[in-house]
């Protein structure tokens, strides 16, 4: 059995980097409802994708006022089924919004105690990534932690997006690793491998830190695996393709080894730590097959994640692929 099967199967694990800056008054835990029972407001940038999707519900869930923005407003595959979520009608507001453009979302932005930015390309063939994937994911990220500081009375915190992808490329790791925060893929190996997607999102993630050192923002970063779980967005995902190849009976897989998580783990960690004021957390699910690195799992426990095992997770994935239609099962005799 190929690895993708194998050794990766129960290797979930969900990454937090974090980082605050320092304030003259403890903040309070954050909640929906606010302090003097005014709601929370928050902004969500690519609200239409896999994770922010589930994000939107959540926090709809929890009382918050979401704005979100999407490339289109009109492409009802990116919206129906965001407006169509409980609390959407009270509480949940659409912008169109191209990220690329500078100053694009400061109206947005503006008076929203946190930003939640998950929106950047995710695929790993292009012919031109650096129009594809690096600027949307390296530019993009700069000019809503621009907007932010423009609002940074306003804003307590924000949550940045980014993959284990931006950790592991470039160190050697054996089973006995300990990957932890201070890990970086290295950009010049990324490019001479043309990894572009990874390249991508460590370029981007380095800038934020760098940034929000500068203008003294609080962020907390979040750097999960291969997520996969229940689709809300009617498209397919990335990170549930493989699963989906294995259904479809395709002639080749990956021969790699790649970490699990579940939707609504790393959904979970983005609130929590968006909510806890000492937010900062790690962790790794344990399943009964051999890493091939372990990830520290301290500061994601310190968030109360509890992890979704992968046979659940599995088992959710591909019932929401053969319920959405984009695969046909056939039995035989």
């Amino acid at each position: 059995m190929n690895n993708i099967t194998n050794k990766a199967a129960g290797f979930c694990t969900n990454l937090l980097r974090t980082k605050h800056r320092e304030r003259k008054t403890e903040r309070k835990e954050m909640t929906g409802a606010g302090e003097g029972g005014k709601p929370t407001v928050v902004c969500l940038t690519g609200a239409s994708g896999y994770i922010a999707s589930w994000l939107v519900k959540l926090l709809l869930h929890r009382g918050y006022i979401v704005k979100a923005t999407v490339r289109d407003l009109k492409d009802s595959k990116k919206t129906e089924h965001l407006v169509s979520l409980e609390g959407a009608k009270e509480r949940l507001h659409l912008f169109e919004a191209n990220l690329l453009e500078e100053g694009s979302l400061n109206s947005i932005i503006k008076d929203c105690h946190g930003v939640f930015h998950t929106a950047s390309p995710c695929f790993f063939e292009s012919d031109d990534p650096q129009t594809q994937l690096i600027d949307p994911a390296l530019k993009g990220t700069i000019n809503v932690l621009t907007s932010c500081a423009k609002s940074h009375q306003s804003i307590k915190r924000v949550i940045l997006t980014s993959s284990i992808a931006a950790m592991l490329v470039g160190t050697p790791r054996t089973p006995q690793t300990i990957v932890d925060e201070t890990w970086f893929s290295d950009p010049k190996i990324c490019k001479d491998n043309q990894l572009w997607y990874v390249l991508s999102k460590t370029l981007a993630e380095e800038a934020a830190w760098e940034f929000v050192k500068e203008k003294g923002i609080d962020m907390v970063v979040i750097n999960p695996a291969m997520v996969i779980g229940p689709l809300l967005q009617p498209t397919l995902n990335f990170s549930c393709t493989p699963i989906l190849n294995l259904i479809n009976n395709s002639e080749t897989y990956p021969n790699a080894s790649f970490g699990w998580v579940h939707v609504n783990d790393v959904v979970n960690a983005h609130v929590r730590a968006f909510e806890i004021p000492s937010a900062n957390g790690r962790c790794e699910n344990d399943e009964p097959f051999e890493p091939t690195f372990i990830v520290s799992k301290e500061r994601a426990r310190s968030l109360g994640v509890e992890f979704v095992p992968f046979q659940i997770s599995l088992k959710e994935t591909v019932e929401s692929l053969i319920e959405k239609k984009f695969v046909t099962l056939e039995f035989y005799d």
